[in-house]
């Protein structure tokens, strides 16, 4: 299928937008990697997707850096007001799930390596083996924190003309798909 056409696939699996960009676009800071740490976030060394078990910053990037292209998405989620903090972990749910539901999709359609990020760390399996401190049961599968790897997600979300804040009282959540244009 063409690129629209797997857009809107996505979008009637639940994606709000989705969007494509050249990876020498995307902007990548190390310095954003420390808001990956215990104090802000409960998956911080419980998780193969978060740090520091996903790897080192710079190593990340050189990482996602080696494909050419990669396709942005996003889910927005309703709030009853901007302090609904259950509905912000109900919105991080729908969008784990919406993830999970898209992504052999996604990989079939674009062939080849695909390196998967999004919203917080991996949820493929309901509990991470990281906490038992036993392998990843799926690396193929995995899918790694979009913050582990530094990405400017609201500089990002302007260079593929999506909006980063979807109006009052919601909360837009976002993934990466990075990829080899097929030749």
């Amino acid at each position: 299928m063409d690129k629209q056409t797997l857009v809107e696939e996505m979008k009637n699996r639940g994606v709000y937008d989705a969007a494509f960009i050249p990876v020498e676009k995307i902007p990548f800071d190390p310095e954003l990697r420390k808001s990956c740490n215990p104090k802000r976030c409960q998956g911080f060394g419980k998780n193969w997707g978060c740090p520091p078990a996903v790897g080192e910053i710079n190593t990340l990037i050189t990482n996602a850096k080696s494909y050419d292209s990669a396709l942005v998405y996003q889910t927005v989620h309703q709030l009853e007001d901007s302090f609904d903090f259950e509905g912000i972990q109900a919105g991080g749910a729908r969008h784990k799930q919406i993830t999970n539901d898209i992504s052999e999709l996604v990989k079939q359609e674009l062939g080849g390596s695909v390196l998967q990020l999004s919203a917080g760390g991996c949820t493929v399996c309901d509990t991470c083996s990281k906490v038992e401190d036993h392998p990843c049961r799926f690396p193929e599968k995995a899918i790694h924190s979009v913050s582990a790897y530094g990405i400017y997600v609201s500089k990002l979300a302007k260079l593929c003309g999506l909006n980063y804040n979807n109006g009052e009282n919601t909360v837009t959540m976002f993934g990466i798909f990075f990829f080899h244009e097929k030749e």
